[in-house]
């Protein structure tokens, strides 16, 4: 079981006194936000361990306004002369700074009252031995399959975080989140023809990973199933990104409508509230409250409720990700979106992001393709978010009359993302596995430039 040096009710009322201090000083108001980190990792690489680390760290950040002003400033250091010097460099620094006419903390009749159990934290903190046992058995079965011939390991980690946030507008929290993972890298072939690829499990609680066989089984089948990749032509095809690829166009889509990039005009899709992006099929969904979801979180940065909302509902743009700050920038509500550090101001983050499964399998989605590429790894990161212009490195397969018929590397795949949000279409194979998620996806008429 996880010890805390210090209980949250402790640690809550010793942001409450750093508050105090600060507005002794002349802060005409502050927060201030604890957190507390542990972590412990181990490698494994051809049947012996190669790495094991601990970290543990604890930071306290106090953010102050003075008029329209404000300043962030963070220490290591929780005594409480520490403290005290802490809050009166804040308060002197916030009166040295540029006025910003959008900061400020929320209203206190925003603030979230109830704090539901979203299952983030596994109270067990994995033995050394358990990743050993964990990281042996993936990496063991994947070089069991025929035609792996080298290793670049397995490494199993632990991490736990818990968080207080404190405001003089009345609002005071803690929560904790853990997270486990597992990963497994091989190489298949000889000499320059060697090709790579890995498997990877996540979730919040050790009990819910998948199995370290099925893991290092999965790693070496695909890796194996790469060699030999030919050269593709140019065209434009249909392609079709495999889930753990597809997930990089639901990011990019996040950082185009992040509040911040919208209230600087620098996304191209500014202008695109309320506008049908996506085919009607097309449901986009960012849920903070999913129960063991990598990313949930009860209440935001700042202390605002959180809730889920369809940020795409049926091809329609429905919402910003918005803190307060940009929020007020555009002159709307926040979204409850915002995220933050001990050291920096909130800034908008998406918390669970998915688009919601379609009515097909991936099967049925390739079937009627007579020539496409289906993506699995994608390389660089070729996006202009001011234009939406994309253009990324690939490797896949080529697709061949509804089916997977050799695999290709060394292809450039490009577009326009809003073109290529018009043309998606959403398998029905979705599993949450990373905080952000698609299924099989597919997009028509992309430029795919090979030999």
């Amino acid at each position: 079981m996880i010890q805390d040096l210090y209980p949250d009710q402790a640690i809550l009322d010793r942001l409450s006194d750093l508050i105090r201090r600060a507005q002794a000083k002349g802060a005409d108001a502050a927060d201030a936000v604890f957190v507390e980190s542990r972590s412990l990792s181990l490698a494994w690489r051809l049947g012996r361990q190669e790495r094991l680390e601990r970290s543990e760290a604890m930071d306290v950040g106090l953010r102050v306004f003075a008029g329209q002003r404000q300043a962030v400033v963070s220490t290591s250091d929780l005594a409480p002369a520490a403290l005290d010097e802490l809050a009166g460099r804040a308060v002197a620094m916030a009166r040295e700074v540029p006025e910003d006419p959008w900061c400020g903390l929320a209203d206190s009749e925003l603030l979230a009252r109830d704090v539901p159990d979203l299952e983030s934290c596994d109270p067990a903190e994995p033995s050394v031995e358990a990743l050993k046992v964990k990281v042996a058995a993936a990496e063991d079965a994947a070089r069991a399959v025929p035609g792996i011939t080298n290793s670049e390991g397995a490494e199993a980690g632990w991490s736990w975080t818990r968080s207080a946030i404190v405001g003089s507008n009345g609002f005071a929290a803690a929560r904790a989140r853990s997270q486990q993972g597992l990963s497994v890298s091989v190489l298949a072939g000889d000499g320059t023809g060697m090709e790579r690829d890995y498997d990877y499990t996540a979730a919040v609680f050790g009990g819910d990973l998948r199995a370290p066989e099925e893991v290092g089984r999965c790693a070496g089948e695909r890796a194996v199933r790469r060699l030999n990749p030919r050269k593709s032509r140019s065209a434009t095809l249909p392609v079709v990104y495999e889930p753990r690829a597809a997930r990089s166009l639901v990011g990019h889509l996040a950082a185009a409508i992040n509040g911040t990039a919208v209230a600087r005009g620098t996304t191209f899709l500014a202008d695109r509230m309320g506008k049908a992006l996506f085919p009607e099929a097309i449901t986009i969904v960012d849920d903070p409250l999913r129960r063991r979801g990598l990313r949930s979180r009860p209440f935001d940065g700042e202390g605002l409720p959180t809730r889920r909302i369809d940020v795409i509902e049926r091809g329609v743009l429905q919402t910003w990700i918005l803190d307060l700050r940009s929020a007020r920038q555009l002159g709307l509500a926040s979204t409850g979106h915002a995220s933050r550090g001990t050291s920096a101001p909130p800034s908008p983050g998406p918390s669970n992001l998915y688009v919601a499964a379609g009515a097909v399998s991936p099967e049925a989605l390739m079937a009627d393709i007579v020539e496409g590429l289906y993506v699995t790894e994608l390389i660089g990161f070729g996006i202009n978010g001011v234009t939406g212009d994309y253009s990324r490195g690939a490797s896949g397969f080529w697709i061949e009359n509804g089916a997977l018929a050799y695999p290709v590397s060394e292809v450039t795949v490009a577009g326009n993302l809003l073109d290529m949000f018009a043309h998606m279409t959403a398998a029905d194979d979705l599993v949450f596995r990373y905080g952000t998620d698609a299924p099989t996806l597919r997009i028509d008429g992309m430029t795919v430039a090979g030999q």
